[in-house]
């Protein structure tokens, strides 16, 4: 189920994501660039690029192998990724947490695809990863992912200051977390 396709509405589905997505993340990234500045990293020029994004993709698709890292894709009707979802920093045994990032396009924000595919994430998460936890930050003033988690269950739990450099300037984080079972640990030696 977790590399499955996953409909999120009539035109948008979830997917695993792959090396194929370089070009039209490049493009989804460029167009949203000013859109998302304040809740991202200063990035240079070469990010917002195929090559750039092959490159973050041969990363990322590295550390699924590894199992440090879920990536996700959210694809429109051609099959173009206009957003991106991650599971980082898995970690099994006695923990069985990751962190939670994404980001949706310009052009599809405020349809409810963030609070859709963080839903199912979670549910995969829990059933397929066996983790307990999801963690997520926000900087204070990005109250729209603020409504993302709150709607899908997460709580806030405190604030790290100084947390990510972001927008130019190292910025406080609210940090989120979502309790997915309190079951047994299953694969504690993992």
């Amino acid at each position: 189920m977790i590399d499955d396709v996953h409909p999120l509405d009539a035109e948008i589905r979830l997917r695993p994501a792959s090396a194929s997505d370089a070009a039209s993340l490049a493009a989804s990234l460029t167009r949203s660039r000013a859109y998302m500045k304040p809740w991202e990293p200063e990035r240079p020029d070469s990010f917002y690029t195929p090559q750039g994004q092959r490159e973050r993709l041969a990363g990322l698709l590295a550390e699924r192998e590894a199992g440090r890292v879920v990536p996700w894709v959210l694809c429109d009707g051609e099959d173009r990724a206009v957003g991106g979802f991650n599971l980082n920093a898995v970690v099994l045994g006695p923990f069985r947490s990751a962190t939670l990032g994404y980001w949706v396009d310009v052009a599809y924000a405020g349809r409810g695809l963030a609070t859709a595919a963080v839903r199912l994430i979670c549910g995969l998460a829990r059933d397929e990863l066996r983790l307990h936890r999801i963690e997520a930050g926000t900087v204070p003033h990005n109250t729209a992912s603020q409504r993302v988690l709150e709607k899908c269950g997460f709580e806030e739990f405190g604030m790290a200051p100084r947390y990510l450099h972001i927008d130019g300037e190292w910025r406080d984080h609210r940090l989120f977390q979502r309790i997915l079972h309190d079951g047994p640990v299953t694969g504690a030696c993992d």
